[in-house]
């Protein structure tokens, strides 16, 4: 796999240390136990897998290029370039300004942006309308268009379920920006329509079965459904594809529902008319992110320190995953550890900062401290939270 030009200010010598080992030792990447660092105060359990990915990293380094190859130019981003308030605030401190919100509230009006300016696309692409405004006021989006290749994936398997009659489930957070341009693209080629949780997927399953009114879904998905859409007739053929930082887990196992019920209507000899196969879209570094933290699961610890934008969904899901297990503390950096008493975290579910107390262990034992990242997080970042961690120890 090709290696990105990033700038140092985002690498971490220790880090890349630690990684460098692991890949030299397990180069087919099938080994997902953590890593391992005593220190005199703490041993430290370090994922697998964390920190930029592939996507991440490609993106990257093409907002700096436009940087670096465009001065004295206006140079936009259509929204964040990843969800890391570190990495954007870089950009925006480099001259990069944002034209809109992730939820798609306009900053700055289309009627300031002229062919003269630079826009880049973000990592997780956009919608066929935004392209469309562009196109029409003859700004070149396709040289920085950071969108990454595995987002791409899904939206060119969307296109071809569409060509072949069948309606794209998307799994995904509806106000998502990557959700709302899979959405776009899908519904470009046919019927789509987002489901957020397998709650919806079963109230869907519901009406596939005739068991509820479509009048019903009618309202309850809005604008989620592409105009047109008919719940009693677009619903007899379809491939589920998701949000690429969704929980993998829970999107297979979306898809396995809709096959069940699709074999339930029609038989399962007739399962491949009416059921398209679609667990190859699904992203290779959510996927590696999620099983180290599966693997993180498996070991005795006191607590665990997730890192990354609060905003950030495959950093949320690594979070939910390490709930389940330890006291987990969801940070965006070492402001966040203000000392060996005190801990500024975000509550995912609740969506607000909290301030806990005696979160460090304290005793005779040496405490055991899981630390990882999401794909949107600077392994620079998660050694200033190490070296926090090391100083207030």
């Amino acid at each position: 796999m090709r290696s990105f030009d990033i700038p140092e200010k985002y690498k971490s010598e220790k880090i890349a240390a630690i990684k460098a080992k692991r890949k030299a030792d397990d180069p087919k990447k099938k080994d997902f136990t953590p890593s391992y660092v005593d220190f005199e105060k703490f041993e430290l359990i370090l994922a697998r897998h964390f920190g930029f990915c592939f996507g991440v990293e490609n993106a990257i380094e093409r907002a700096y290029k436009a940087l670096a190859e465009n001065p004295g130019k206006r140079i936009f981003l259509l929204s964040q370039m990843i969800h890391n308030p570190a990495v954007n605030k870089d950009l925006e401190e480099n001259g990069i300004r944002f034209i809109m919100d992730t939820e798609g509230k306009q900053f700055i009006p289309w009627e300031e942006i002229s062919k003269e300016d630079i826009v880049l696309i973000p990592a997780f692409g956009t919608t066929l309308e935004i392209e469309g405004i562009l196109a029409k006021k003859g700004i070149d989006a396709k040289t920085y268009d950071t969108t990454c290749p595995f987002v791409e994936k899904v939206w060119n398997r969307s296109a071809k379920l569409g060509k072949d009659q069948y309606t794209v489930i998307i799994h995904g957070k509806p106000k998502h920006e990557e959700t709302r341009a899979t959405f776009s693209h899908a519904a470009a080629s046919g019927p789509a329509l987002v489901v957020k949780d397998m709650g919806e997927a079963q109230l869907l399953g519901g009406l596939m079965l005739k068991n509820a009114e479509a009048e019903e879904y009618a309202k309850h998905f809005g604008e989620r459904v592409n105009p047109g859409f008919s719940f009693e007739q677009d619903l007899n053929k379809v491939g589920v594809v998701n949000q690429t930082t969704m929980l993998a887990s829970d999107t297979q196992a979306i898809a396995d529902y809709f096959k069940t019920v699709m074999e339930e209507k029609f038989g399962t000899e007739n399962i491949k008319e009416h059921f398209a196969d679609t667990r190859d879209t699904l992203c290779y570094a959510t996927n590696d992110n999620q099983n180290a933290t599966l693997e993180l699961l498996k070991e005795p610890a006191d607590l665990a320190l997730v890192v990354g934008g609060y905003n950030s969904s495959n950093t949320s899901h690594i979070v939910e995953l390490c709930e389940q297990k330890f006291p987990t503390y969801f940070i965006k950096g070492p402001e966040c550890l203000e000392s060996i008493d005190i801990i500024s975290h975000w509550n995912y579910p609740a969506k607000k900062n909290e301030i806990s107390k005696e979160w460090y262990p304290k005793g005779n034992k040496k405490p055991r401290i899981i630390i990882t990242s999401g794909a949107s997080c600077p392994d620079s970042l998660l050694e200033a939270v190490l070296n926090r961690l090391i100083e207030i120890s």
